[in-house]
């Protein structure tokens, strides 16, 4: 089984702290040993994206090869900041998967019309949470070539 260097990174913006905890830990059940990085609104996400504020220097955010997106966060929504990721030259390669609660079929027609690479309802036991993990570890690290994977 091939294991990820730890130059790869996975972005999480995700405003609960629980849901938060829940997804490092099945990423950690699911082997995908990427480096974890979080945000906790779409603001931070986009100032993480852009260098700027507290992630003004790159150390301290690395690009991601993944985002794993929530739609509903404060200050500014997964929407908002999907549709300004991918309206933006610089980022709209980066794939975005949108990790969320809704299953309402006006959002995932939406989230696919402004650039998601993938919809995915967040599931309700831990099992399957590392299930889904497992399935995004095997195709977006270790079937596609992601851009700045190398």
């Amino acid at each position: 089984m091939t294991t990820l260097s730890k130059t790869n990174v996975i972005l999480l913006a995700e405003d609960d702290a629980d849901d938060r905890l829940l997804t490092q830990d099945a990423l950690a059940e699911s082997q995908l040993t990427a480096d974890l990085r979080y945000v906790e609104n779409g603001t931070e996400l986009l100032d993480y994206l852009f260098l700027r504020g507290k992630f003004s220097d790159p150390a301290s955010a690395p690009r991601p090869q993944l985002i794993l997106l929530d739609l509903n966060m404060p200050r500014m929504d997964g929407r908002e900041v999907l549709e300004k990721i991918k309206a933006e030259p610089t980022l709209r390669r980066i794939p975005v998967v949108v990790l969320t609660t809704s299953r309402a079929d006006t959002d995932i027609a939406r989230i696919y019309e402004l650039g998601a690479n993938s919809f995915i309802s967040k599931p309700v036991r831990f099992e399957a949470l590392v299930n889904v993990m497992k399935a995004l570890r095997l195709y977006w690290f270790e079937t596609v070539e992601l851009p700045g994977a190398k």
